[in-house]
């Protein structure tokens, strides 16, 4: 779920306002688009890349790595599943607002085909002076600069904000993987946690969650396996029980999914968890220097 600069990326819905946007921001950065989708418009050429009726076609003509939909929640299930069904190894599901029976296809099409699907509503992934697919702001350099810190994030302002923080201090990113904000995410902080740390090009990770569901509790048990020094910041310490806050996922039920729960679990497995976004560049720069293994220079 890193991306890379040779991964050969498609665009759905590429033709619309958003769509072109930020085709040509990916493209400008570096990122490998080879082509789009929209059948209306099929044998077009687009932003400099050809345009396909299907994602089928585009990956027999030019081959694909990775899919990104820029396609609103009523057509999001039938592009997804289309995608899956395609072979697609990684779709990036920008698409927020999906239904849920839409949301489970989706999964149950990528589980069969073997599809990674990193969201529904993620604002996308970063590999800082390489490439970048979705909607943060990779090409701005006050945010993002190359280095060895990886990133994740459910929610994309919060990580484009713990980003800015970390390069205002002089460390750069390995990596930003935004799983997404949705409920039923295809990529969780575990599985984001578990790609960072068999990274060779990532030596701290910071997990930026939040209150609701068991993902930070999840990614806590497979960080006690883990030599990498991680900080942690969970958003939401303030929110009352049983009232959603910002994303989807965001409900706490009683203690389940709790900021005093999260924070419990990951503490327990060593990670270092901070109380603002502001103190999380300090306690990776005091990980670093503590003599952790595989640690290195995080602005290296």
């Amino acid at each position: 779920m890193i991306v890379r600069k040779k991964d050969r990326v498609v665009v759905l819905g590429i033709t619309g306002k958003q769509g072109t946007f930020w085709t040509e921001k990916m493209i400008a950065y570096g990122t490998n688009v080879v082509g789009g989708i929209n059948p209306k418009r099929a044998g077009e050429m687009h932003v400099g890349v050809p345009i396909f009726a299907t994602t089928a076609e585009a990956v027999a003509a030019v081959g694909t790595d990775v899919a990104v939909m820029f396609i609103p929640p009523p057509m999001a299930r039938e592009a997804a599943v289309s995608a899956c069904e395609a072979g697609v190894k990684t779709l990036v599901v920008l698409t927020e607002h999906i239904p849920a029976q839409d949301v489970m296809a989706i999964h149950a099409a990528a589980a069969k085909s073997g599809t990674r699907i990193v969201g529904p509503n993620t604002a996308g992934l970063v590999t800082p002076g390489e490439t970048f697919v979705g909607i943060m702001p990779a090409f701005v350099p006050s945010v993002f600069k190359p280095g060895r810190v990886g990133v994740i994030s459910r929610s994309g302002s919060l990580g484009t904000l713990v980003c800015l923080n970390l390069t205002r201090a002089g460390i750069g990113q390995s990596a930003f993987i935004g799983i997404g904000g949705d409920p039923m995410l295809g990529t969780t902080t575990r599985d984001a946690l578990e790609a960072l740390d068999q990274d060779d090009g990532t030596d701290s990770i910071v997990i930026v969650g939040e209150i609701g569901g068991a993902m930070e509790e999840a990614a806590a048990e497979y960080a006690k396996t883990m030599s990498k020094p991680m900080v942690a910041f969970i958003a939401g310490a303030a929110a009352p029980r049983d009232k959603k806050m910002g994303h989807a996922g965001a409900i706490v039920t009683g203690n389940a999914g709790s900021y005093a729960g999260k924070r419990k679990a990951l503490e327990a497995a060593g990670v270092v968890v901070v109380d603002t976004p502001s103190q999380l560049a300090p306690a990776v720069t005091a990980g670093l220097g503590a003599g952790h293994s595989g640690a290195q220079a995080a602005s290296r």
